[in-house]
């Protein structure tokens, strides 16, 4: 998997070092977004993001990055029985392989894009019918999806990111054993500036 990456980005960067006389914008920027993260699942909790994505222009309108992101927030998690449980707000972080294409060359460029890679969910604490347990961490292999539009400097997004859901079985101190599931997905509303890719 590493090798396969490795040789999509060298590739992706030959055919940008081709191209780029024909793109109006400097091939390298820097996107700095803070926004608001929406869990999905009964009992969520909506928090904070932040995120930093380094990218590059490897063909006109084309643009590769890696997405760097942490969101506050308490994810929706329920017992067998459907019944919300009320987690704890925790960070989750996420490092995304993205692309994004643009649909103009001029000041207002609106996007669509899509990215994969690993999110790290933390361990909460959780509370059902009067108890508490504790639900793991990880790792998950996931997706994100995204539209918005570039304003010369500004940035302004909507993004979905595509998680799949955690199954936890937790035993509290009393011997009972719950099992939980835990929607792990989130949509995060962005507002942001670019650093970068301007006009040649």
């Amino acid at each position: 998997m590493k090798k396969f990456t490795l040789s999509i980005l060298l590739l992706s960067a030959i055919i940008g070092a081709k191209a780029q006389t024909e793109s109006p914008f400097k091939p390298f920027k820097v996107d700095v977004s803070l926004g608001y993260a929406i869990p999905g699942g009964e009992g969520a909790k909506g928090g904070v993001l932040f995120v930093v994505e380094p990218k590059y222009e490897v063909i006109p309108n084309l643009s590769v990055g890696l997405r760097m992101e942490a969101a506050v927030m308490a994810r929706g998690i329920v017992d067998a029985n459907g019944n919300a449980a009320e987690a704890s707000v925790k960070a989750a972080g996420s490092y995304l392989l993205t692309g994004d294409y643009y649909f103009t060359q001029t000041t207002v460029r609106p996007f669509a894009g899509a990215g994969l890679g690993i999110f790290s969910l933390a361990s909460a604490d959780v509370t059902s019918n009067g108890s508490t347990a504790s639900v793991g961490g990880g790792s998950k292999f996931g997706e994100m999806v995204r539209a918005g539009v570039e304003l010369s400097h500004f940035r302004v997004g909507l993004e979905y990111n595509i998680i799949p859901s955690t199954k936890i079985e937790s035993v509290n101190g009393s011997g009972v054993k719950t099992t939980y599931s835990s929607k792990n997905g989130y949509m995060g509303i962005k507002l942001g500036f670019v650093i970068g890719g301007g006009k040649k």
